[in-house]
């Protein structure tokens, strides 16, 4: 992959939490130059372990080859439904790029806490490592865990990626999308 070519092609992928039992992913296929060029959805069990299988299918429903790499915004998702980014990669053979925007003492209490005995749980968070944080042209810090290539080459596409703040445009639109697609959802909504 080229991270300097002007038409590379980022999914964004970010979650709107729907409801008790499900939520909601959205992913936007986004051009470097920041032009949107596809959507899809996928649904996740809130305190499930199908987070991985939902970006998948997510990835595919797209039918996309022009996608060059994949962008979520976290990797525990839908009250601790964990995300490997690894078999993300391993699936669809594109780098990944996970981010999150602030500092944190990490989650294996509140995993211990809300599902005791659960170790393949806290193994799958055990799993995704340390974060690395990178300082954006805006001024602000963002902590990514990159599969696939360089922290160096997944920090210049974040900061290529981030118009303004700390959240790169791919996962920014996709979890407003999320978002509006949950509200226009839920009963008495016009």
């Amino acid at each position: 992959m080229h991270v300097a070519k002007p038409g590379l092609r980022a999914l964004g992928i970010a979650e709107s939490y729907s409801g008790r039992e499900q939520s909601t992913l959205a992913g936007v296929v986004m051009r470097k130059d920041l032009l949107i060029d596809g959507v899809a959805f996928a649904r996740v069990t809130v305190g499930g372990t199908d987070a991985t299988d939902a970006i998948i299918r997510l990835f595919a429903r797209l039918g996309r080859q022009d996608v060059n790499l994949i962008m979520i915004s976290g990797s525990v998702i839908a009250w601790y439904n964990i995300i490997d980014p690894a078999a993300v990669q391993d699936a669809t053979g594109l780098p990944v790029i996970v981010t999150t925007y602030e500092e944190s003492e990490g989650l294996e209490e509140d995993i211990r806490r809300h599902f005791p005995g659960d170790t393949d749980r806290l193994a799958a968070y055990q799993r995704l490592g340390d974060r690395v944080p990178v300082r954006l042209h805006t001024g602000y810090d963002l902590f990514i865990r990159p599969y696939g290539l360089s922290p160096e080459d997944a920090g210049r596409l974040c900061n290529d990626f981030t118009y303004e703040g700390r959240v790169p445009e791919p996962v920014r639109v996709a979890r407003l999308i999320a978002r509006g697609l949950v509200r226009s959802a839920r009963p008495g909504r016009p």
